[in-house]
């Protein structure tokens, strides 16, 4: 046997009726007849006892006979089976498990904080109770290992300067990586009957020894990238200027007045202070 088999057992209020009568039938006829011997059925009477079995919505049973696995029972309701059969309970309800913060390199070798959040069930209980030692120790073992692996095949963040350009990165691209580590946890646990019903990154962070220079460098790349749309906006701004002043022939501006002009507003447009104001009394020349 090496796959689950589903198993109904005989109705358990129905035994329960049978024992009643057996047990109270047997103690009403000894003290009827004064007959001591009737108590001698009370022990094979009493040994239905230890057949009765309840089974919670969302629960199963697993079955073994003197170590031969007989089946598993997942239908909820109250049964009774063959007393000497050992009944192990495993749960079938979902579960959440949440992952310590490990400390692991990404893809370019830089240490970070990661962990995840996982949200598992039990599928096969004769893989959950056989195949493994302990299913729940397995699980977080081998989340663990997954999310290993899963950091050092991506990159924190993508960092183009550096010709580092990463389409899927773990900080941005969440629905990428959370399906990646999905599939990564689901194959690992499959070995263990374990479904995987979701799972995604709980926490992520640089680690703490270069936490402060890679914030530093995140700003500095933010600090770029609005300087180069400032310069691209003045410079449309300062061509739009020309061509205004050119086309409704405001002035008559040479090229070393245009590269004054040009130099002036691209001063006031990319200036991080506001420009103060020259009145100019005299002429264009002066």
């Amino acid at each position: 046997m090496k796959e689950e088999k589903i198993v109904v057992p005989a109705n358990g209020y129905l035994m329960l009726f049978v024992f009643l009568i057996l047990f109270f039938g047997t103690i009403t006829s000894a003290i009827g007849t004064n007959n001591p011997g009737f108590l001698l059925i009370l022990l094979p009477t009493i040994f239905i006892v230890p057949g009765f079995i309840m089974v919670q919505p969302n629960a199963s049973r697993v079955l073994l006979l003197f170590g031969k696995y007989i089946g598993t029972v997942k239908k909820n309701g109250f049964y009774w089976v063959n007393p000497f059969y050992s009944k192990k309970k495993i749960s079938l309800r979902a579960r959440n498990f949440d992952s310590e913060r490990l400390k692991v390199n990404d893809k370019l070798g830089n240490p970070i904080m990661i962990s995840t959040i996982l949200v598992w069930r039990v599928k096969d209980t004769y893989k959950a109770a056989f195949d493994v030692d302990i299913y729940e120790n397995f699980v977080r073992v081998q989340t663990d290992a997954a999310v290993r692996k899963l950091a050092s095949m991506y990159p924190y963040d993508n960092f183009a300067d550096e010709g580092h350009d990463e389409d899927i990165t773990l900080r941005s691209s969440v629905n990428e990586v959370s399906n990646a580590l999905e599939k990564e946890i689901d194959e690992r646990l499959s070995i263990a009957g374990i479904e995987v019903l979701e799972a995604r990154i709980g926490y992520l962070a640089y680690a703490q020894e270069i936490a402060n220079a890679m914030l530093k460098r995140q700003q500095a790349t933010a600090i770029v990238a609005a300087r180069h749309k400032i310069v691209e906006g003045a410079v449309s701004m300062v061509e739009m200027a020309l061509e205004e002043l050119n086309k409704k022939q405001i002035v008559d501006l040479d090229e070393d007045r245009k590269a004054a002009m040009v130099s002036n507003l691209m001063v006031i447009l990319c200036g991080d202070k506001d420009a103060s104001p020259v009145l100019n009394t005299g002429t264009l020349n002066h």
